[in-house]
């Protein structure tokens, strides 16, 4: 699953230890999430959607 959190993260200023800690989550769960090496939960992909401001279709889309 592809994903926009690094680009949408940047924009407002956050560092993967930003959103790591507001989620409860550690920095390298952020870190494989942005690199495409783990699928979050629909919880924690709810909350991500709604800190970086976005929908979860917006921040998440399937390959083809």
């Amino acid at each position: 699953m592809k994903n926009n959190i690094k680009k949408l993260r940047k924009q407002l200023g956050y560092r993967q230890e930003d959103l790591a800690n507001t989620l409860g989550v550690t920095r390298q769960t952020i870190n494989a999430i942005e690199n495409e090496k783990y699928n979050p939960t629909l919880e924690l992909a709810m909350k991500l959607a709604r800190l970086l401001n976005t929908t979860i279709e917006e921040l998440f889309t399937l390959d083809s």
